[in-house]
């Protein structure tokens, strides 16, 4: 037994605990092949220290939920493995940055929400519950822009991940705007004039400096920056057009 315990590969791992600023706390946890980073930081949670919070729901990839900053980087802990990441037997674990901390792990997405809404991204149909669903074409240039960054489960990796709202508070960020596009190319909402308007003002798509850290970090290879210059291109065009 004594043999076996002494002969066991132990992962360290560094954890950002507490509120605000916070502190680090280190914990050891066995290597195991195939564990992802959630299930090390599971495994401190359930059987080192009950008190560490964070967040997470599915664990297969689709909710996002479990999005924390691994060695500098931030990722979807369920899918990233440890093997990919630790470096010399170490890895360190943080919450997102751009957003408030609440405790530990778990960061407060309230304004990450309020700057989506802001960007004018509630769809509004023009049909009634009595018309037939609305027919688009699936070939449709529209319908392809549109796909192209609908799979967007605001996760906020990529807001996560954006110098310009480190140092811009007011900028709307990419999943703001990536949606904004999605919706001034769906068929069916009242009023792509009106998104197209909102994600052009203040800090919005015009602030982006293009640098393409959203596309780099997005867990589903989405170009957030593409979006964004697909508005800028809609926006002088509209304006060149002499729209409002």
């Amino acid at each position: 037994m004594e043999a076996t315990k002494a002969a066991q590969r132990m992962l360290t791992v560094r954890i950002a605990r507490g509120t605000g600023e916070g502190d680090f706390k280190t914990y050891e946890v066995p290597w195991r092949e195939n564990q992802t980073v959630l299930d090390v930081v599971t495994e401190v949670q359930r059987r080192i220290d009950p008190t560490l919070s964070y967040r997470y729901a599915c664990r297969v990839g689709v909710c996002g939920s479990c999005a924390m900053t691994v060695n500098g980087k931030p990722r979807w802990t369920c899918r990233t493995h440890v093997s990919r990441v630790e470096e010399d037997g170490v890895i360190v674990i943080e919450p997102l940055r751009n957003m408030p901390r609440i405790k530990d792990l778990v960061v407060d997405m309230s304004e990450f929400f309020d700057k989506w809404k802001k960007a004018g991204n509630t769809f509004v149909g023009t049909a009634t519950r009595h018309d037939p669903p609305a027919a688009v074409s699936p070939t449709s240039k529209k319908r392809k822009m549109a796909d192209a960054a609908i799979e967007c489960i605001n996760c906020g990796v990529c807001y996560a991940s954006c110098d310009v709202v480190s140092w811009d508070k007011e900028y709307l960020g990419p999943a703001a705007l990536n949606r904004a596009w999605t919706l001034f190319n769906d068929e069916r909402h009242a009023d792509p004039k009106d998104v197209l308007k909102k994600a052009t003002s203040g800090s919005s798509c015009n602030s982006c400096h293009t640098q393409g850290n959203c596309m780099t970090h997005c867990p589903v290879s989405l170009s957030p920056t593409g979006s964004i210059a697909g508005l800028k291109k809609n926006a002088l065009l509209q304006f060149l057009k002499g729209g409002d």
